[in-house]
Parts: C-alpha cells; structure tokens; sequence
C-alpha cells in the first residue's frame, strides 16, 4: 500500500498567497523615476477634479429620490440603495449655491466615511485615471473660492488640470454635516 503524504494547510495557505501577491495589479507601479497616482474624475460645472480612489466606494447612476422635509436646499433626498438609505447630496449647491442640472451623464459618489454613508451629486464622472509625479503641480488656475477648502494641489495633463479634491475632508466640516434647518 502506497504512503500518502502529508499535507499542511498552512503551506498551501502561503503557496497561495504568494501567488495572489507577485500577480497583483492594483498596487501603485513605478514608470521610470515617476510614481503613479490613481483616481476618479469627475466634473462640476466647468471643474475638473479628482479624488482619491479609496475616498469612493461606488458611482450610481441618478437615483428615485424621496424628499427629506426640513433640511438645507442642498440636499436633494434620500435613496434606497440595495435596503440601505442613502441621503444625497448636491455636491454644486453646496458649495456654490447653484443647483445642478440632472442629465442623463449626471452621477452620485458614494462615500463611507466614519459612519457617514453620502451621496454625492456631480455633473459627470470621467473615469479612473493614472496620474505620475511629473503631472503633479501646485498651478490651480481658475479653481472656484468654494472649492478652496478642499483642493489639495492637482495634476496637469494636456490642457486640463485636475484638482485633488477631498471628499472626505467636505464630509467633515460642520456646514456639511449641518444638513438640517
């Protein structure tokens, strides 16, 4: 009778992650002398900006709203997402005051941040993009005085400068997190 082997599930645990991690993809390269930078880009009214990608969780499509009576104008209302309620936010209205216009390119950022379960409202979103270190610049030309308080520095690429946004950092601020008159 032949002798079967022993197996230990702790080194096939560790063959198998092994493997996982040298064919993992997401993890930031190194193009030359440059680090990459990852985000999702999105626009506000004529502002091109970027976030970071662990700063969304998810991009919806506009979704039914229902009203939320006594809150500021800003907030458009409140969505069930998949049985969780989701209040949504015009992200144009509250920091300038002007109502976006909902379009079929019109999307919501989800965003989790210490319990606070948001959604965001912007005119289109463009994508994830791969910036380097020789786009990033300190050059924000023409950025929007409300959007001062959350812009980090950006990057240039063509005739476009996207400004870091940080959601986070607006879902922080008491005017946000104000959302009742």
């Amino acid at each position: 009778m032949a002798r079967r082997k022993a197996l230990n599930p702790v080194a096939i645990l560790q063959e198998i992650e092994d493997l996982c991690r040298g064919s993992a993809t997401g993890a930031p390269r190194k193009a030359g002398n440059s680090a990459e930078w990852s985000g999702i880009t999105f626009r506000i009214g004529d502002t091109y900006l970027v976030s970071q990608l662990g700063e969304v969780v998810e991009i919806l499509e506009y979704p039914e709203l229902s009203s939320v009576p006594l809150t500021r104008p800003w907030v458009r209302g409140i969505a069930n997402v998949r049985g969780n309620l989701l209040p949504v936010v015009d992200m144009s209205s509250f920091l300038n005051g002007a109502a976006a216009t909902i379009t079929p390119r019109s999307r919501v950022l989800v965003v989790d941040h210490k319990g606070l379960y948001t959604g965001l409202i912007v005119d289109e979103v463009l994508g994830q993009k791969h910036f380097t270190d020789d786009e990033y610049t300190g050059d924000l030309p023409g950025v929007n005085e409300a959007f001062e308080p959350y812009i980090q520095n950006g990057f240039r690429r063509d005739d476009v400068v996207w400004s870091i946004f940080s959601l986070h950092e607006m879902a922080e601020t008491p005017q946000f997190l104000q959302a009742a008159v």
